[in-house]
């Protein structure tokens, strides 16, 4: 599939995904790098669906599931991108206009979800609180900055973190900044850019008809008694699949033998959409959030921020944020990311040369790069890596813009 193919290679050259794991040195050592910034991107936690499977067994979505545990709640508040009131929210109305069975509104955080995200936060204290005293506890906002997509889900999944990363201690509000939809670009926005949309708008629907994904949804439909009328996509099927079990709903039958397949060709299906060995696909992706992450290494490494304090960026985001940045920086594993996995990438300065290094991990674990000599990434390897999708926003937008040029392939 596009992917594997891709990945193999890598547009840098480089061996098989890139995913090579660094041993850890010795705790007991001073390490020779000092940690000067660190930048986490995370999915949301364990959700309601986004759609149930028709004409199949309906799972109970009742309200119990969404109560907020006591100990995830702090003092926060959402706002836009320059603290003023909160950008109206059309893909969470889109939500709200529909009810699952049970009683719940589609694409909810839940209980599990909420705490999932606070053990991220927990395991991040204890990486950076309490091994490394690097952040400073309690919250301090000139130390923390929060962005989230404005959708309930990961403004609540951010607000989880924080609780879980200062222990609901905060010496101020907790602000969670976002953005209004045309102009978001924590997630691929068809919506916000036309060449996108034109690009890789229709290789959804075109996913499905691929030969071996059709045959395999045309017997899972037939197995799960599901309408040959309906509209079924591995990806839908694999939502509501991970959605149940993950709160121990009843999966149909027909569905446990299916469970390989289905998480293979929601995967397969998510490859075909985005066609990462076309750069430009990815760069329309993710090409803005790569700008912004380099901006705050060089801001940082340079002294030109306005908040010289600032030590974390949280940027609260989705699975499919995630898949085309672990795409563009060569390590994607062919696996749908979990509830709550997080990329964090570390800028280090090395104590005895004075030059900089970035690390980037993946659900704890430290990736190589492809393009990099190491784990521990000299940064102008690390800038030529990312700046092969990275894009400036005038730059964004003027492609964006520019679908004449492009006719529908």
């Amino acid at each position: 599939m596009e992917c594997i193919m891709w990945a193999r290679v890598g547009l840098m050259g480089s061996v098989a995904l890139g995913s090579v794991f660094w041993a850890q040195k010795n705790k007991t050592e001073t390490s020779p790098y000092e940690l000067k910034l660190i930048q986490v991107l995370f999915r949301h936690g364990a959700r309601t669906p986004l759609k149930s499977i028709p004409d199949v067994l309906e799972a109970q979505w009742v309200p119990q599931l969404l109560v907020a545990p006591a100990h995830t709640e702090i003092d926060y508040m959402v706002t836009d991108l320059q603290g003023g009131p909160r950008p109206p929210a059309p893909v969470e109305d889109s939500y709200r206009a529909k009810i699952l069975t049970g009683g719940t509104y589609p694409g909810q955080l839940t209980t599990l979800g909420m705490q999932q995200l606070y053990d991220l936060g927990v395991r991040l204290r204890k990486k950076y609180i309490q091994e490394e005293p690097f952040l400073t506890p309690p919250f301090n906002p000139k130390e923390v900055y929060i962005r989230s997509t404005n959708i309930v889900r990961t403004i609540e999944s951010a607000k989880c973190l924080v609780a879980g990363l200062f222990q609901q201690e905060q010496a101020g509000v907790v602000s969670i900044l976002t953005d209004k939809a045309e102009n978001e670009i924590l997630y691929p926005n068809y919506h916000g850019c036309k060449l996108l949309k034109r690009l890789i708008g229709h290789r959804w629907g075109d996913s499905s008809t691929l030969p071996d994904i059709a045959a395999d949804l045309q017997s899972i439909q037939r197995a799960l008694g599901v309408d040959p009328h309906q509209h079924l996509d591995f990806i839908l099927i694999r939502d509501d699949m991970v959605a149940r079990e993950s709160h121990g709903l009843p999966l149909p039958t027909a569905l446990e033998n299916w469970r390989s397949i289905v998480e293979q060709r929601a995967v397969d299906m998510i490859c075909h959409i985005y066609e990462p060995s076309k750069r430009q696909n990815l760069q329309l992706c993710v090409g803005p959030l790569f700008h912004i992450l380099l901006n705050n290494i060089e801001d940082k490494i340079q002294g030109t921020t306005s908040k010289p304090d600032r030590k974390l960026f949280l940027y609260s985001v989705h699975d499919t944020t995630l898949m085309p940045c672990l795409m563009a920086l060569g390590v994607f594993d062919m696996k749908w990311p979990p509830y709550a996995a997080d990329i964090t990438l570390e800028l280090y300065q090395h104590r005895q040369t004075n030059q900089h290094y970035v690390k980037v991990s993946y659900i704890g674990q430290d990736q190589k790069i492809p393009g990099c000599s190491d784990v521990y990434c000299p940064l102008h390897e690390f800038k030529e890596a990312l700046a092969v999708y990275a894009l400036p926003d005038e730059r964004y937008h003027t492609l964006c813009d520019s679908v004449d040029d492009h006719p529908k392939l």
